[in-house]
């Protein structure tokens, strides 16, 4: 990063103009254009259900799917510039009834269309964050706001960076995860899948310092977690 000097990733993690940034320069390395295909295969696979919320939506292309699809479908994130980023692109797709809000996923109380009752939750790049740096308690806070926001039987879906290998930004094991969702969750799978990113100029340099193309599409290592809400 080069934006007014900040080199350090976690400091900027719940910073809503660290992320404005990166969308309003169209830097992200996870704007490749479409959803992730992990995403898309549960979709397929028939685990996508009822009311979905896609906490850090980034760029929309997941809840913009699903209101393709014809889910009832909400994406939220902290940054402005990412919600404004969402809704450009879902008119662009000829998706215009795609749902986007900024909000604060560790302060849903502040956000009345936050007020619960979602039958799926599609993490997809965000809990990672929580688990990797700052607030030990930062991910188990994150946790009970997705299980207060959940009904019972509820799916939350988690596509995490994998420390298995080199990766473009904070990664965790996957003890992390089952460290996190313990009382009033049941973990029915972990499993090795993969994250597709795109390296710009702008990441250049740190993607050849973790042994990674200078450029263009990569296939990142990631954890895909399924988490029951009991």
């Amino acid at each position: 990063m080069t934006q007014t000097g900040k080199t350090d990733e976690s400091r900027g993690f719940e910073d809503p103009e660290y992320w404005n940034f990166m969308y309003d320069e169209g830097t992200a390395p996870w704007l490749i254009g479409g959803p992730q295909p992990a995403i898309a295969e549960l979709e397929a696979a028939g685990l996508i259900r009822g009311r979905v919320l896609e906490p850090g939506c980034g760029s929309g292309e997941h809840t913009i799917l699903f209101t393709k699809l014809g889910y009832e479908s909400l994406g939220v994130d902290l940054s402005p510039s990412a919600i404004a980023y969402a809704r450009r692109t879902a008119a662009e797709r000829g998706v215009p009834t795609a749902r986007f809000e900024v909000a604060n996923m560790l302060h849903p109380e502040q956000h009345p269309f936050l007020a619960g009752g979602f039958d799926t939750i599609v993490d997809v790049a965000l809990f990672h964050g929580f688990g990797a740096y700052g607030d030990p308690r930062a991910a188990k806070d994150y946790a009970d706001v997705l299980h207060s926001l959940t009904n019972p039987g509820a799916l939350v879906h988690i596509l995490a960076h994998s420390d298995a290998a080199a990766g473009l930004s904070s990664s965790i094991s996957d003890d992390v995860i089952r460290a996190t969702f313990t009382e009033g969750w049941e973990i029915e799978s972990i499993e090795p899948a993969h994250y597709q990113g795109f390296i710009t100029g702008q990441i250049s340099e740190v993607a050849v310092r973790r042994g990674l193309p200078a450029h263009g599409h990569v296939e990142l290592a990631a954890w895909l977690a399924r988490v029951r809400r009991l």
